[in-house]
């Protein structure tokens, strides 16, 4: 392996590692130092927001330009609030409401949020058109399944972050919005001509490319027809070609984890992947969140190596270098706000409830909340009505071990409101709340993607399109559960 310290220098500009615990450990900090490009921050780095404020201060002590990234996109995906879920609707609600200025606002108080927390590059928002409905990994992650109203959003969320002066960074090119299956575990295919992803996937990496936005995240998906058998982030064609060369994209390429077996899996390793990213256009590589220091000296001594031995040319890795120290500079100063807007999140939550039937047939109801998973771009962040009720009594219960006769034990002579997420996906769920129904007033809180199923004989059907804190208030409220 090359220890030519130059070359280390310059691979170390081009990683974007990780960190465990809410402060930053010793190395870490050295790093940075070092000329390490900068960390990602995930739920196991968030407290609250003055001790992530303090963490990151002692980063930029180690170097004033260094990047701070996050996952925020809000609603199901918060980092900032995943101990209490965002306090804004996602994007599957905005894309309801359909008003790109409020999108743009609703992302300019998320920039807010992040500049007063010292975080400099938002990994958001995802412009993915969701195609699939069920997809495992975008779902109400989306602004919708029409291309040409996900990239009115996808300009107007650019456009509402960077006035924050947090980098926005457009995922997953070339779009995950069509996969059934997660490149955090395996690498999906996406099997279409060309000409269908420039029609269907790519209007919204093009809004975003023009609205600004300063980077653009490749994607673990394979599209033969674009990339062979390689992931897109391997992808000379897909990142250079396409982004680049095509849609004239100019800012950083920032390489989804490179942890993920849909990357570390195709190339071999990290440090591997690492070299394939960069040879294909890459100029940013989220490490993962799993990071050691020794991981992180690996993957640059392969990088420099690689650039001593001809796999990665000189020029390319210089150029990476480069583009993400200009990415740097242009984040060097996030604008903060005046603090996290509730009222906002909560207004915006409300215009995308779609109501069915009538909820007054559900006064003093047993509210039940279906246990249901979470995919690992979301974590375990706590969602549903509970915080919000007006003392109504909630269970929660799994619904492939409960029968209907124990709901309705529970539940007694009160009507029912379950609660869940994709409850069309379960089989059991579908059966519970079709049997309750045959006999009670039943209400139906559908927290997840939306879709055409509807149980016979329920009182209300209410679809919020996704489960942050904002949503669930707003769901809370059009049961008029909601505490005052």
């Amino acid at each position: 392996m090359s220890h030519d310290p130059g070359l280390r220098r310059l691979a170390l500009r081009t990683l974007l590692a990780a960190f465990p615990g809410a402060t930053a450990p010793d190395w870490a900090l050295e790093l940075v130092a070092d000329g390490l490009a900068g960390h990602t921050l995930f739920g196991t780095n968030v407290i609250d927001a003055a001790q992530v404020a303090a963490l990151n201060g002692t980063l930029r002590a180690a170097r004033p330009d260094v990047l701070i990234a996050i996952d925020e996109e809000g609603g199901d995906v918060t980092r900032l609030g995943h101990r209490t879920g965002s306090p804004y609707p996602g994007n599957a609600a905005l894309g309801a409401v359909d008003d790109p200025e409020l999108t743009r606002r609703v992302y300019a108080a998320v920039g807010g949020d992040l500049a007063a927390a010292g975080v400099n590059l938002n990994l958001a928002p995802t412009v993915d058109v969701n195609t699939a409905d069920d997809n495992p990994i975008i779902g109400t992650r989306s602004f919708g399944a029409d291309p040409a109203l996900v990239a009115r959003h996808a300009a107007a969320a650019v456009t509402g972050l960077e006035s924050a002066g947090v980098a926005a960074c457009a995922k997953h090119f070339p779009g995950h919005g069509a996969t059934v299956s997660d490149s955090h575990l395996e690498l999906p295919t996406v099997d279409v001509p060309l000409s269908l992803l420039r029609e269907r996937d790519l209007p919204p990496f093009a809004a975003a490319v023009s609205a600004g936005a300063q980077a653009v995240m490749s994607a673990h998906i394979r599209v033969p027809a674009l990339t062979g058998d390689q992931p897109a982030t391997f992808s000379r064609a897909a990142l250079t070609g396409l982004l680049r060369d095509e849609l004239g994209f100019r800012g950083t390429i920032v390489t989804d984890a490179l942890e993920m077996r849909g990357a570390a899996g195709a190339a071999g390793s990290i440090p591997l992947a690492a070299v394939a990213a960069l040879a294909a256009g890459a100029d940013l590589l989220c490490i993962g969140a799993q990071v050691t220091r020794e991981l992180v000296e690996d993957v640059a001594a392969e990088i420099a190596a690689a650039a001593g031995d001809g796999r990665l040319p000189l020029e390319r890795l210089e150029g990476a270098a480069a583009r993400t120290a200009a990415l740097a500079a242009w984040a060097a100063t996030p604008r903060p706000a005046a603090g996290s807007d509730l009222a906002l999140g909560v207004a915006a939550a409300r215009r995308a409830v779609r109501v069915e039937g009538s909820p007054a047939a559900l006064t003093s109801p047993l509210v039940v909340q279906l246990v249901s998973g979470f995919s690992i771009a979301e974590g375990r962040v706590p969602w549903g009505l509970r915080p919000h009720l007006n003392g109504t009594e909630q269970v929660e219960i799994v619904a492939a071990s409960t029968t209907p006769e124990q709901v309705a034990e529970l539940a007694r002579e009160r009507p029912i409101v379950v609660v869940g997420r994709r409850i069309h996906s379960s089989p059991e769920a579908r059966t519970l709340v079709e049997k309750l129904a045959a006999g009670r007033p039943v209400g139906v809180v559908e927290m997840g993607w939306p879709s055409s199923w509807r149980p016979e004989g329920v009182s209300a059907f209410v679809v919020t399109h996704g489960a942050s804190l904002a949503n669930g208030r707003a769901a809370a409220e059009v049961m008029n559960l909601a505490h005052h």
